[in-house]
């Protein structure tokens, strides 16, 4: 079977197909075992409502660079299923894939013929892509909430939470509480369990206790200070400290190399958690200085060179877009602005729309495919009925309004798209297509 008739295979097992949603650790766990899996190196799970991929990526940069084999598995992906599952920072090969297929497909028939989802399915087949690498560390992102989701199924040796905001309500709460305890299921008793939120749930800081975990907050016990503007010192370089025990440890450091003031949340996160396991990671500052500076990753303020300035960022719930207004607030003047959006229906669009209200000149509405999307009509409407300002024009598709987008702004205009991994894709799509 090519890579195309696995994903086509792993699509058809679950009755919601690709977009198939049902938490639950029994039938992982299930297939897991039927596999034989067992933990051989350390294990990072990073959960979160946003910052989950970017600290995903400083740590895979960091553990690289220390001279490490790591394995980092995210999702979803942008452009192609093999981004999701990484070794050393690059996509694992179409064989690898498939050989890890193919060990999950006679696991989980083996198993009982277990209906597993398609996320369950490339939790697994991860796993035993990175375990056929002997990789040294294990760097896992939750794809849904916390506690109940896949990669939950495995033991971490420190486990983070970046934020805690409101995003999938259908499956995790209403309310910052209710969400903050499905995110606080990765702790484990006795093993350091890290948020990076600034006022975390108070639901969080209960389940941490409550278990035993080693619970340890910015603010408290590691965290990150900026130069003051009239400060005589290097504002090119920010502090980050960490109590480790009666010490307190400060290290200066130039900016990560992901834009925003948000990522330094994120890269003070990572340091902490290596600080954490460095008894069996051990990291020095020689990795961390390049591996901070040197992290990229797609679709997460991605400003592409040239003109008119383009921004791609897959921020889709009103804390990501309110950071990403903020940035692009930040980026000097451009004569207009045009964004490219496409949402899924599952989202609060109006609430994450309104911190641009104001800020467009032209909103490209897109149409999102399957039974999550949102048609861009809707969108339409509900630009008009939260009075955001601009002309709404609607498409097809991300790609087709990514071409318009950039035929009609100028070399001073700057193009903004998000809302979705898809939105992005679909932008990316038609920014690699040749005119």
């Amino acid at each position: 079977m090519t890579k195309n008739d696995w994903l086509a295979h792993l699509e058809g097992l679950h009755p919601k197909g690709q977009a198939g949603i049902e938490l639950g650790l029994e039938r992982v766990r299930l297939v897991k075992a039927a596999l034989g899996q067992t933990q051989h190196c350390p294990v990072i799970i990073v959960g979160g409502t946003n910052g989950k991929g970017s600290t995903c990526a400083y740590l895979e940069s960091i553990i690289d660079r220390a001279g490490y084999r790591v394995g980092c598995y995210t999702s979803p992906h942008l452009l192609d299923y093999n981004e999701r599952i990484r070794l050393n920072g690059k996509s694992v090969d179409d064989a690898a894939l498939c050989a890890a297929f193919g060990r999950v497909e006679a696991a989980r028939r083996a198993a009982g013929d277990i209906a597993l989802t398609y996320f369950e399915f490339g939790t697994l087949a991860a796993w035993e892509v990175f375990a056929a690498a002997g990789v040294e560390a294990v760097i896992l992102e939750v794809g849904l909430g916390g506690r109940l989701d896949a990669v939950n199924a495995y033991e971490p040796d420190v486990a983070i939470v970046t934020s805690v905001a409101l995003d999938h309500t259908d499956w995790l709460g209403n309310d910052r509480e209710s969400i903050g305890f499905e995110k606080a299921g990765i702790y484990r008793a006795g093993k350091p369990a890290l948020c990076a939120d600034p006022h975390p749930p108070q639901s969080l800081l209960d389940h941490a206790v409550a278990i035993g975990a080693d619970l340890r907050l910015l603010g408290r016990d590691f965290g990150f200070e900026r130069p003051a503007p009239e400060a005589s010192e290097n504002r090119l370089q920010w502090r980050w400290w960490c109590r480790s025990g009666d010490k307190l440890m400060k290290r200066s450091l130039a900016y990560p190399g992901l834009r925003g003031p948000t990522q330094l949340f994120n890269a003070t996160v990572t340091l902490a958690a290596l600080e954490a396991i460095a008894d069996k990671l051990p990291i020095t500052m020689q990795a961390i200085r390049p591996g901070l500076i040197e992290t990229e990753l797609a679709g997460r303020f991605q400003v592409i060179p040239g003109v008119p300035a383009i921004v791609l960022d897959v921020g889709h719930n009103p804390q990501a877009v309110k950071v990403l207004a903020d940035n692009i607030s930040s980026m000097g003047f451009f004569d207009r602005t045009h964004a490219v959006v496409g949402m899924l229906n599952d989202k609060d669009i109006a609430g994450a729309l309104l911190p641009l209200k104001g800020k467009i000149d032209y909103w490209h509405a897109a149409t999102l495919g399957g039974p999550r999307g949102t048609s861009s009509e809707a969108l339409a409407a509900i630009i008009a009925a939260a009075d955001l300002g601009g002309e709404v024009i609607c498409h097809a598709s991300p790609e087709l309004a990514m071409q318009a987008a950039k035929g009609s702004a100028t070399d001073s205009d700057r193009i903004l798209a998000f809302g979705s991994f898809y939105t992005v894709a679909g932008a990316l799509a038609a920014l690699r297509k040749k005119t």
